[in-house]
């Protein structure tokens, strides 16, 4: 893929950039490693001055970046200001609360007495500079998510964006530096998927994390476990969504639009399979149907568009091909399934739900990265467990029910990194966000995710001689 701004909504390419030649990327990464040696250093207090800083100009920033985040990769531009405003949020969440998340660990004196120490503790120590492979979906909050955390426990960032949204990643590293962090703590590489192993191999990278597809996450993990270096993996996503006899089917049906058309559909914790019991299965279908078909289709930049293009005309092309699969071998579209007849140019898909689907169809095992739904009816709650658990992803979960006994079954149950209850998943940077199976393993945010890219350091003291 170049590395090119080519607008999803018209196909038209505004701007190609040149990808760095090795000498420049050994230049970065020699550079950030001279970063680490005196940012390791310093205080929590400074790092938390500089990211609040930060926090400061991309809020002042939020219009003119939520259009240059559309304009590459077609959210709508009132889902790229709240974008924006949640990576704030973030920012200055870690500011406040990582230095106690840091803080040294201390056993009581007895509980150590007997290896002969007068006194021992834990510390989190900085590993190092942090390779960062991240997807266009969510071109800003998945980096933010990442550098904040890193960043605040003393490491420096490399980031390896997304080749569809080279202005966003220029922007992150711009940010940093009008922030205050010294040259070389957060450099953006324009670079090809190619050059991913050469940077992890390099002796001066310590870690990575990686978001995206299970295949990018094979392969990061693989090079990474033959040179041993720590990684993060948060992978692809078909999470279930459940509606049990006793939820408010009206609000689980409203609440279903967003979390499967969010983003166009285009996120890993969207809910992407709904299961619903037999008893409510009508009134939900129709509700949901109802809610799918009123959405507006078109130009991401227009205040009553509810839902903008696909990132670009392969993710539309993969789509399709799950849809087509899906009612060549039985299953029907309630609403959707096509292309919009009024959009001539530009990569955009209907809303759509598709009912009948079973496992032989590609889409109830694959993710359907865009705004298409499949719809399952369930007997009973012992069948929902087990067709929400039959999927090889583990991301996240929601379901809906007022039972106690069925909600703490579901938490027992539910394969997954999260169950969310009569709610929409989402991300929040004092909860730890990941999955299970393969969707990945390690965690981000809250103070889980602040402590993956940490030496965790036994401190022991022995009794002092003389």
């Amino acid at each position: 893929m170049p590395i090119a701004t080519v607008n999803p909504a018209t196909g038209e390419t505004l701007k190609t950039f040149d990808a760095l030649g090795e000498e420049a990327v050994r230049e970065r990464l020699a550079r950030a490693d001279a970063a680490f040696a005196q940012y390791r250093t310093t205080s929590f207090a400074h790092r938390a001055e500089l990211l609040g800083n930060a926090a400061g100009l991309l809020e002042a920033d939020q219009d003119a970046v939520a259009r240059t985040v559309t304009t590459e990769m077609g959210k709508t531009l009132a889902q790229a200001r709240a974008e924006a405003a949640k990576c704030v949020k973030a920012m200055r969440w870690y500011a406040r609360h990582a230095e106690h998340l840091l803080a040294d660990e201390q056993p009581a004196p007895d509980d150590v007495a007997d290896a002969g120490a007068v006194r021992a503790f834990v510390r989190y120590r900085p590993v190092g500079p942090v390779l960062a492979v991240m997807p266009w979906n969510f071109p800003l909050w998945q980096v933010v998510r990442f550098a904040s955390p890193a960043l605040m426990a003393g490491n420096v960032g490399l980031l390896k964006h997304a080749s569809n949204v080279p202005q966003t990643a220029l922007y992150l590293e711009e940010l940093f530096l009008r922030a205050g962090f010294p040259a070389g703590v957060f450099q953006t590489l324009l670079v090809g998927s190619g050059a991913i192993e050469g940077i992890l191999r390099d002796r001066r990278v310590a870690a990575a994390t990686l978001t995206g597809s299970e295949l990018a996450g094979r392969s990061v993990a693989s090079i990474a476990g033959d040179e041993i270096k720590k990684t993060v993996l948060e992978l692809g996503g078909s999470d279930p969504y459940l509606v049990l006899p006793s939820a408010d089917v009206e609000r689980a049906a409203r609440t279903a639009v967003t979390a499967r058309t969010q983003n166009a559909g285009q996120s890993c914790i969207a809910a992407k399979r709904f299961l619903v019991h037999q008893e409510v299965y009508e009134a939900f279908a129709e509700a949901f149907v109802a809610g799918m078909r009123a959405l507006r289709v078109g130009d991401p930049m227009a205040a009553d568009t509810d839902v903008g293009p696909l990132s670009s005309e392969s993710a539309r092309s993969d789509l399709e091909e799950l849809v087509d699969d899906a009612l060549h071998r039985g299953a029907s579209a309630l609403c959707g399934g096509r292309r919009p007849p009024d959009q001539a140019a530009g990569w955009f898909y209907e809303p759509t739900v598709l009912a009948g689907v079973d496992r032989g169809m590609r889409i109830h095992h694959e993710e359907a990265f865009g705004p298409v739904a499949s719809l399952y009816r369930v007997a009973d709650l012992d069948e929902a467990i087990t067709l929400a658990n039959d999927t090889s992803f583990g991301l996240s979960s929601n379901a809906w029910t007022r039972k106690e006994d069925e909600q703490q079954r579901l938490i027992r149950d539910l394969v997954a990194g999260g169950v969310f209850f009569n709610g929409m998943t989402a991300s929040h940077p004092a909860l730890p966000f990941g999955g299970a199976k393969r969707s990945g393993y390690g965690r981000e945010l809250a103070g889980h995710g602040l402590r993956e890219f940490c030496n965790i350091t036994t401190v022991w003291f022995g009794p002092p001689h003389g």
